[in-house]
């Protein structure tokens, strides 16, 4: 470590720990032979996403809270978040007995809505996303003397997420490489640090990774150039990590202790999040399984006993729904194909009985003469296949090629 590291110390970390933990649950690690053989390397994931309320964000939050005077508690609290912050602040400031104020995005999912009001905060509805719900905060701060929450940007909070670098290590002190989500930077900021600080008293060294969402990839251009650099993000269904420019206090401690940053994209994420819910038989955010995603794109290997924080598991049903079918469309296993048919009788029965002859299941049919490019004498079926992979989905398409068909894949 670094002796000019501005950030917590070791014992600062511990303190923390101490202080959180009437309130944070010991979550599970997890092995799994599934994505440990894809990274060659003994894979452990620490299950964040079955922490109360759904994420690593109680310890921040609680932290922080837990730590104001007497003063500032009476005054109450305001943060915005679309999500898990709100659930964090809101959960701490019930416990403590703080009025709290939480600014959410205008068609926010309503589970995580719903949430925050049952942990008895004050919810408003403000802005079209997150940056325009932090304006509205920061301006109800300033006029009614609340105490701002910021959501990764303060000591305080990096204090607390770093308390679940200690129980990483507790839990594998053999461990070599952690993988880590990262939107703003508070928890690589406070789990790198606190995890370095304590595998330096064994004399021992591991390796810190963080992962973003590729388009919301603040962290590699403000490193190159030396300091937080705002971007212009992308929509991403990682939300969870969409920050357009790192904290001031997360991006020093990063540039310090944090060992290498990989960016996914969207349909390496949805990927990961069917991985996990099919085979390690867990529900995770997409911000949650970008770690995984890193690991299945092939982008880590052989990294030695390597943890996968899976920072949260609050999933918008819908949201699941959709990512679910996208990341079997990734993964080759949901065909989308179009494929133009004579305007005859029998050409649908045909298409149907060599799908079924190549073992898929078709689950969606749309049968259209309107579409543009089709000759007069032409009509066009969409079908939506079940397939078991790759191989079986190009299987599928040359069963139906050596019969004359021409299939368009459409995702």
């Amino acid at each position: 470590m670094p002796e000019n590291l501005v950030g917590p110390s070791l014992a600062d970390f511990q303190e923390a720990r101490d202080r959180v933990a009437s309130v944070v649950h010991a979550t599970p690690m997890e092995d799994s032979a599934s994505i440990s053989a894809v990274l060659g390397s003994p894979v452990y994931l620490k299950c964040e996403n079955l922490q109360r309320t759904g994420s690593y964000k109680i310890r921040g939050a609680y932290n922080r809270l837990s730590r104001l005077t007497d003063e500032e508690k009476a005054r109450g609290v305001v943060a915005a978040s679309a999500g898990n912050h709100a659930q964090g602040v809101a959960f701490a400031a019930r416990e403590l007995g703080i009025r709290a104020t939480i600014f959410m995005p205008v068609g926010v999912a309503l589970p995580k809505l719903q949430a925050t009001k049952h942990y008895g905060a004050d919810v408003v509805l403000e802005g079209n996303d997150v940056a325009g719900s932090l304006k509205a905060a920061a301006a109800f701060a300033e006029r009614t003397g609340a105490v701002f929450i910021h959501p990764y940007d303060h000591l305080d909070i990096v204090t607390g997420q770093g308390t679940l670098g200690l129980d990483i290590y507790d839990q594998r002190p053999d461990l070599d490489t952690v993988v880590v989500p990262i939107g703003g930077g508070g928890l690589i900021s406070g789990v790198a640090s606190a995890i370095k600080q304590r595998a330096a008293l064994d004399g021992r060294t591991v390796r810190v990774i963080g992962v973003q969402a590729a388009n919301a990839a603040a962290y590699p251009p403000s490193l190159e150039r030396g300091e937080p650099t705002e971007i212009v993000t992308l929509p991403t269904i990682a939300d969870g990590i969409l920050v357009n420019k790192p904290g001031v206090l997360n991006f020093g401690i990063v540039r310090e202790v944090v060992d290498g940053i990989i960016t996914v994209s969207d349909d390496e994420t949805a990927r990961a999040l069917l991985v996990l819910l099919e085979r390690a038989k867990l529900v995770v955010e997409p911000a949650g399984a970008v770690g995984v995603a890193a690991i299945l794109s092939g982008q880590l290997r052989d990294t030695g006993t390597t943890v996968v924080l899976l920072s949260g598991g609050n999933i918008d049903p819908l949201m699941m729904e959709r990512v679910i079918s996208h990341g079997l469309g990734a993964s080759e296993r949901y065909l989308k194909l179009r494929i133009p048919l004579p305007d005859r009788p029998g050409q649908l029965a045909r298409v149907s009985a060599l799908v079924a002859e190549a073992n898929a299941n078709v689950v969606e049919v749309l049968h259209t003469r309107h579409n543009g490019g089709l000759q007069i004498s032409q009509v066009e079926l969409e079908l939506h296949i079940e397939t078991r992979g790759p191989a079986h989905a190009e299987h599928v398409l040359e069963v139906l090629r050596a019969d004359g068909f021409e299939p368009r894949v459409d995702f």
